[in-house]
């Protein structure tokens, strides 16, 4: 998959996860690691997205995976950073470490993966991971993303916008 993505498109994706989650009157959260902050920034760029969005932690350094988002430390020291089990937990655990009340964000959001311009750990430029945490669904979405490291992070952003629409258009309206 190549990583040419339109600004207005990603902006466009925004403003319906905005939309969709004000409507059913859910939040997220998002935990972010290549991206470094790009989709928290592209939503709340949305006009009432303080109703939706809790916030974001860029947890760029492995270890913060761990220590901020709870991810299991022998995980990452026996698969690295760039796993889908890893995303998976960095999913659930931004939705706690950002919820409310002791209740979790209604939905959490990872992005992990090479931006490039070297590969990592083994894991080739474009190599991402996704994972999306909602209700006791929790699911990873690899991704493999050409182009440079712009273009591949904004096409993360863009995947993970539409993975999130995804699973927000197939429930049902609580």
């Amino acid at each position: 998959m190549t990583a040419a993505v339109d600004g207005h498109r990603v902006h466009e994706l925004a403003v319906r996860v905005v939309s969709e989650l004000t409507r059913r009157g859910m939040t997220i959260a998002v935990a972010e690691s290549l991206t470094g902050g790009l989709v928290v920034a592209e939503l709340v760029s949305v006009p009432g997205a303080s109703a939706v969005v809790r916030g974001g932690v860029v947890a760029y350094a492995t270890e913060l995976k761990s220590s901020l988002l709870g991810v299991d430390a022998e995980l990452l020291a026996q698969n690295g950073p760039i796993d889908p089990e890893v995303a998976r937990q960095m999913a659930e655990g931004v939705r706690w470490r950002l919820g409310q009340d002791g209740l979790p964000a209604d939905i959490g959001l990872a992005t992990t993966g090479v931006a490039g311009p070297d590969q990592q750990d083994g894991h080739p430029v474009g190599e991402v991971w996704l994972a999306v945490a909602i209700g006791d669904l929790v699911q990873a979405r690899g991704l493999t993303l050409g182009g440079d490291r712009a273009s591949i992070r904004t096409a993360t952003v863009s995947e993970s916008l539409m993975f999130v629409l995804e699973h927000l258009l197939d429930r049902p309206t609580e």
